[in-house]
Formats: C-alpha cells, sequence, structure tokens
C-alpha cells in the first residue's frame, strides 16, 4: 500500500493543476486579467468548479467577482445547456473583458447577466433558495458575508464554492495574523464545524473551500 500520508510535491501539484488544458478563451482572458491587474482562478480551480456544476447539473449560478470571465467561462462550461449565470463585479472595467471573453466562446448572451456593482448591494435583491451554486471570488472582509448570503441562495444540495481558502499558505500557519487571513481561516472553521454544511477543502490553486447545503439549512 502506498503512503496515505505522503505530500505531493510540487511538480505533482503543478501536474495536476493542468490536467485539463485550457483553450485560447481561457487563455486571452488570462492576458487580460494581467493587463487589469486581476489574478484569476487557475485552470485546476477552474476544472473543478466546472466539475462540480456539471456533477449538480446547475442551472442557477451565482458568481461573485467576475474579473475578466476566467471562473465565469468554466462554470458556464459545467453548467446546463439552459443554465444561466448571474456573475457580480463591481468594476466595470472587468465585466467589459468577461464579455468579451464569453463571446470569444461562443458562449449566447441569454445564457449570463452580468451585473456591475458592490455584491452586497446586489445580492439581497436575488432570490431565496433559487440557486445551485454560489462561487465566491471577492473582497476577502466580505466573505462572512458573502457565505451569509450564498446559504440564503441555495436550496438544499446546493454547492458554495468559496476562492483562495489556503491563501497563499497563511491560512494554514497560525503565526500568520493579518486581518485577510485570520477573515479566511475563521471562515474554513466555521464552514467545517457547521452542522449545516458537508464540506471539504480542495488544495488546487490558492485552496477552494467546497459545501454541500443539507436540510438542516433551511431549518435553522
Amino acid at each position: 500500500m502506498g503512503n496515505s500520508t505522503a505530500s505531493l510535491d510540487a511538480g505533482a501539484m503543478a501536474y495536476a493543476a493542468n490536467h485539463v488544458a485550457e483553450d485560447e478563451s481561457l487563455t486571452a482572458a488570462r492576458q487580460r486579467a494581467t493587463e487589469l491587474g486581476i489574478s484569476p482562478i487557475g485552470a485546476g480551480s477552474g476544472a473543478a468548479l466546472r466539475l462540480l456544476a456539471a456533477a449538480i447539473s446547475a442551472k442557477n449560478v451565482v458568481e461573485i467577482g467576475t474579473g475578466t470571465g476566467v471562473s465565469s467561462l468554466w462554470l458556464l462550461r459545467g453548467m446546463a445547456d439552459n443554465g444561466i449565470l448571474t456573475s457580480i463585479d463591481a468594476e466595470h472595467e472587468h465585466q467589459r473583458a468577461a464579455r468579451q471573453t464569453l463571446a470569444s466562446a461562443d458562449i449566447e448572451a441569454h445564457r449570463y447577466r452580468l451585473i456591475a456593482g458592490r455584491a452586497m448591494d446586489v445580492l439581497p435583491r436575488l432570490t431565496d433558495g433559487a440557486y445551485d451554486m454560489v462561487f465566491i471570488d471577492a473582497d476577502k472582509a466580505e466573505y462572512p458575508a458573502y457565505l451569509e448570503q450564498a446559504l440564503r441562495l441555495l436550496h438544499v444540495g446546493g454547492i458554495v464554492a468559496i476562492d483562495n481558502a489556503l491563501w497563499s499558505g497563511k491560512v494554514a500557519d497560525p503565526a500568520q495574523r493579518d486581518s485577510q487571513t485570520v477573515t479566511l481561516r475563521s471562515l474554513g472553521t466555521e464552514v467545517a464545524e457547521s452542522g449545516r454544511l458537508i464540506s471539504a477543502l480542495l488544495p488546487v490553486g490558492d485552496g477552494l473551500l467546497v459545501a454541500v447545503v443539507t436540510p438542516e439549512t433551511q431549518d435553522a
């Protein structure tokens, strides 16, 4: 038997992260992100999002943090053919770039709606229990508020996925006490200990915290 406690080296992690190759549309979206100073999710995290969306045949998905459309495109490629992505970003320039990304990938315009605005102004206007999946990748200080909104928006069996859950390895180091790290660490603990969620922290990209809503969420 292999050693189940052995850690994968950097080469193996890189190999896993690039298991699914990105196409020209995603490569171009990453270039736009570089030009705008945005750090999009990695290919491994994108592939995980596509897998999660496909596993539940997601039809209604909320994305908090559009960026240049890297994660948007991964999500849409996993969603049901008639699925609609609602993506929120405070920066109009980011969403212009995202529209270019989605158009280049031949994603029909009726399959997504891009809303420019502060997430905590937009999310309360969305319908309770109407969504299959919520992806969070925006202002780290507001992650706890985003999670609260996500649990309201998701139906039982819905998935919340949270990017940057490892935060460049700082979350795993108790000595790191800056405000963003503490917020992410506390959020991870909250999700792991919640009786309302079934969760796993996936070591892809900068850490992808994933949780499924259980019936207890609706009764809480």
